[in-house]
């Protein structure tokens, strides 16, 4: 299922490494010069992502359908972020952006609009992943991450789960928890695996 639905994923899923600037968190943030990253990396780091034809009609869409199946995807809603639509919206923002993890996948499928993912590289630097519609990207349990809109201000995204929801985000540090250690032990750098194995 991995590798279905690859056509086009470009033009909606786009990464790169994050300058240090304190700016406006909704700006790209890119270094200088500019240093993309390709979506094999993403890979790299447990990062699994499709690009969908048929955003505008998700409740037919048979790829979203095949994929929902083979990964066990039960649960699904819909979550406008913008300032009009999300209750809280500036303190949601603001915990939105604070670098934390799931001890489950985090699953988004951007249906209108767009926003940035951003995540830890194996080195501890930030990735900076643009979503934008009919991209669908899934990042794994026990990944350090945030999540951010950019200067549109607008995004439209499917949340899927498998079984019950629970969004609980651990914010960082939460290295001994058994989804952190899950998550290095397949992925990340043995030094910094070993190190969270033995500081428990």
């Amino acid at each position: 299922m991995e590798t279905e639905f690859q056509d086009g994923k470009e033009e909606v899923l786009q990464a790169w490494y994050m300058d240090d600037s304190e700016e406006d968190q909704r700006l790209p943030h890119h270094r200088e010069p500019k240093e993309f990253v390709s979506l094999e990396k993403l890979k790299e780091l447990g990062v699994v992502s499709w690009r969908l034809n048929n955003p505008d009609n998700y409740e037919v869409d048979e790829d979203l359908k095949k994929i929902r199946e083979a990964r066990g995807y039960s649960y699904t809603d819909i979550c406008e972020v913008c300032p009009e639509k999300l209750p809280n919206y500036e303190a949601k923002i603001k915990s939105f952006f604070e670098e934390h993890l799931h001890t489950d996948e985090e699953i988004r499928y951007c249906l209108e609009g767009s926003g940035y993912f951003d995540l830890r590289d194996k080195n501890d630097k930030w990735i900076r992943v643009a979503v934008k519609k009919g991209g669908m990207i899934v990042l794994p349990a026990g990944i350090y991450h945030r999540f951010t809109l950019d200067s549109n201000n607008y995004i439209k995204a499917m949340r899927l789960f498998v079984g019950e929801p629970v969004w609980t985000p651990y914010n960082r540090p939460h290295d001994h928890l058994p989804a952190r250690k899950e998550y290095l032990a397949a992925f990340g750098n043995e030094e910094v695996a070993n190190h969270a194995v033995e500081a428990n």
